[in-house]
């Protein structure tokens, strides 16, 4: 039985930045396809919405998506900003070049979307700066102490906050999506990954230490359907 009481530092498939071909493809798109019919794009663009609450001048805004996939969530920000009059330009990161290919093929030149091949502990990165950073089921692929360093360097590159939304570690989650991706998946990349994901995500405790220690008091955690985290990090 499954150790649900500290993170798993197992790596995932995901882990592998040269990993590429047919077989991350059919990952990507049903990840995608678990994000939005468990609820994570939902999670996403409220928390985009309470941390625009705290900019009201209505002027245009930089959102980077970390570990941005083909770009989905991107497509529904986007979506989001039009319907909402909200001029935004939006950034895909993702270390790994292959899924950064895949994301510009499929959303084609798209002038709000710009996408970027880099890894966020580069000095790449770190010499950016964003009104908003995203992450979604992103943080969980780190160990404490690379988050606390990351989190501390981040603080310093937003304008306006940024989002954590991640996994909730329960027994419930853990088993029902591996019996979801054993029962639907096709593939074999998402039916490891998907409940080793969930061992390696957070307890609302272990989140609150990672940001304490990274020198962040100005945030808020909520708990989401379906076993999320939405955390919410204010600039002060």
């Amino acid at each position: 039985m499954p150790d649900f009481s500290k993170r798993s530092d197992e790596v995932e498939i995901m882990d592998d930045l040269n990993y590429s071909g047919v077989k991350m493809d059919q990952t990507l798109r049903e990840i995608e396809v678990i994000n939005k019919w468990l609820g994570g794009n939902r999670v996403t663009l409220d928390g985009i919405n309470r941390l625009l609450r705290h900019r009201n001048d209505g002027g245009a805004i930089t959102i980077a998506d970390l570990g941005c996939g083909e770009g989905g969530m991107l497509h529904v920000i986007a979506s989001w900003t039009r319907k909402n009059n909200r001029s935004a330009k939006l950034l895909g990161i993702d270390a790994n070049p292959y899924i950064i290919d895949l994301a510009r093929k499929r959303l084609g030149p798209e002038q709000q979307i710009q996408f970027q091949a880099i890894d966020v502990f580069s000095p790449a990165f770190r010499s950016q700066r964003f009104d908003i950073v995203i992450g979604t089921l992103f943080f969980h692929h780190f160990t404490e102490k690379q988050l606390v360093t990351f989190f501390t360097q981040l603080k310093d590159q937003v304008e306006i906050g940024f989002l954590i939304n991640d996994v909730h570690r329960h027994p419930l989650a853990f088993y029902s999506i591996k019996l979801l991706t054993g029962l639907l998946s096709k593939s074999s990349m998402v039916k490891y990954d998907a409940p080793l994901s969930v061992l390696r995500a957070f307890k609302k405790d272990e989140l609150i230490g990672i940001l304490q220690k990274s020198g962040i008091e100005n945030f808020t955690i909520k708990w989401k359907w379906a076993f999320r985290w939405q955390v919410l990090v204010y600039k002060v």
